[in-house]
């Protein structure tokens, strides 16, 4: 198994936890925290599976779009939370309402 192989499955894994976590929790930070999880996976797929030259250095091209998704993923996270408290103060819950509570 090659390294690349391997950063893509690990990275399909972490995708996929995330995604389950995502569907299956109520509360709002731990959506938050399930999607920074997929987040995390989809840049080490991208990361690990980046193309090498022929003398064997990795493209970085792939590799600045991974550190500008970082970027964006940070503040994205960030507006995230200040949503979630914002949610939280109007409301006086951070867990989205089941069916039947609407």
């Amino acid at each position: 198994m090659t390294p690349a192989v391997f950063y893509a499955l690990t990275g399909l894994g972490l995708f996929v936890l995330g995604l389950y976590a995502l569907i299956v929790h109520a509360h709002l930070l731990r959506k938050i925290l399930a999607f920074n999880v997929m987040g995390s996976g989809v840049f080490l797929v991208l990361a690990g599976l980046a193309g090498r030259t022929a003398s064997g250095i990795p493209d970085p091209v792939p590799h600045a779009m991974v550190i500008t998704g970082i970027v964006v993923a940070v503040a994205a996270t960030a507006l995230a939370l200040s949503l979630m408290l914002r949610v939280a103060g109007a409301t006086g819950r951070v867990r989205l309402p089941d069916e039947h509570e609407r």
